[in-house]
């Protein structure tokens, strides 16, 4: 059965393709999820029009990211925490308290778009990733110092 995908579909097609799948693929998960829907003209001039809309909404949402991006290259965050002796932290410092930072300087970043490898667990300065749009991604120095 060929359909059009109305969304990004992981190991299958990008939106807007054509793409031929099992009829039941089709039927039971992709169209009642409306991922997808059947390839038919008029089906295919909707789904185009819907394409451009979004490349449109993409390509804003792409500026605003990379001008978000240029004002976070020069931010450093410094964030307190009670340490012990060796530096250690009782603790760690998340993605969470790095977003809640950046709120702190009136920077509004979902902690999701903040990749952390592992929590910071120890006293040091550190590169941050944000990544703020799917093709726009940052690096945030953070400074994590002893609590007085």
């Amino acid at each position: 059965m060929d359909i059009i995908l109305r969304e990004d579909v992981v190991n299958l097609g990008t939106r807007g393709q054509v793409v031929k799948v099992a009829a039941g693929y089709a039927r039971n998960f992709l169209l009642p999820r409306r991922l997808a829907v059947a390839a038919t003209d008029s089906n295919k001039k909707i789904v185009e029009q819907e394409r451009q809309a979004h490349l449109r909404k993409e390509a804003v949402q792409k500026t605003e990211a990379e001008d978000l991006a240029k004002l976070l290259s020069s931010v450093t965050l410094s964030i307190a925490r009670k340490a012990g002796e060796n530096g250690q932290l009782f603790g760690s410092v998340t993605a969470g308290d790095i977003a809640d930072a950046l709120e702190a300087q009136k920077f509004n970043i979902d902690r999701r778009k903040i990749h952390l490898a592992e929590a910071i667990r120890a006293l040091g300065d550190y590169k941050v990733e944000l990544r703020l749009h799917r093709e726009v991604s940052t690096e945030v120095n953070v400074s994590v110092v002893a609590e007085a």
